[in-house]
């Protein structure tokens, strides 16, 4: 038996495009159904969703047999959060609001087992391990782990080039939204000062060798950005594509009747 191969790490180390799409429905039938729909990355999202240990847990199953990586944004870089969802099978995580280098080695250390880490080894209990079941686990870890940092702040925005050193580090994650927020337009993310900030952002990340992704559920400027070179797009979110769908269908026929 061996470690399951990262997808998405691999692609992204290789240059290619990678197209995803946000979950926060918390539900392992959505999360399967939308695995198939040809997405290369889904976010199981755990800092703003309502989602758990056991929820996540649902939604990898669901979705491992397919082609689309899973991804779990955790609600905070927090040492024992991280070992708990690397065990539960999770190889890319999403750390939201990453402001300076030391949290950002701090957060390599905590996905690294010792010499190199901090990443408590409990392979007997962890379904990452098959549960001792594959004996290389500990040896190919690492390799097919993704750490995947949000920039969405000012101070993350100023302390870029110092966390672009970090290794380990394998993309960085533009958050407009809440850039916006700390840059004084809170709710207008399109507004010039941030697209200005979020495109040198995206030059710096570039430049420093890493890929760089973002969310963008307008299409111009999901295009926008791919153009700027932004590696990996999340292109929708779950609950907007299906309140969206649900109202137009109340809509479309009220107004045929």
């Amino acid at each position: 038996m061996q470690t399951r191969v990262n997808r998405f790490k691999h692609a992204l180390a290789a240059g290619q495009q990678q197209y995803g799409f946000w979950l926060g429905l918390c539900s392992p039938l959505a999360a399967e159904l939308c695995a198939y729909t040809g997405y290369d990355w889904l976010v199981i999202d755990g800092e703003h969703a309502p989602n758990d240990l056991q929820t996540v847990l649902a939604q990898l199953q669901a979705t491992a047999p397919s082609a689309s990586h899973a991804i779990v944004r955790l609600v905070e870089g927090n040492q024992t959060l991280i070992k708990q969802y690397l065990d539960l099978g999770a190889q890319t995580l999403l750390i939201p609001m990453v402001e300076t280098a030391e949290q950002a080695r701090d957060l390599v250390r905590f996905m690294r087992y010792p010499p190199l880490g901090v990443r408590g080894v409990g392979t007997a209990l962890a379904r990452a391990a098959a549960w001792n079941l594959n004996p290389n686990y500990l040896k190919e870890a690492e390799q097919e782990l993704c750490l995947i940092i949000q920039i969405e702040t000012v101070m993350g925005l100023n302390n870029l080039d110092e966390i672009l050193t970090v290794e380990g580090v394998d993309a960085v994650f533009i958050g407009p939204a809440d850039l916006a927020g700390t840059m004084g337009y809170l709710g207008s993310p399109n507004h010039p000062e941030v697209v200005a900030a979020v495109t040198t952002a995206i030059s710096k990340v570039k430049a420093a060798g890493k890929a760089a992704g973002t969310l963008a559920i307008n299409p111009q400027a999901a295009l926008s950005y791919e153009r700027l070179g932004v590696q990996f797009i999340a292109l929708g979110v779950d609950t907007l594509a299906l309140a969206t769908t649900a109202g137009s269908i109340l809509s479309q026929h009220k107004q045929r009747v």
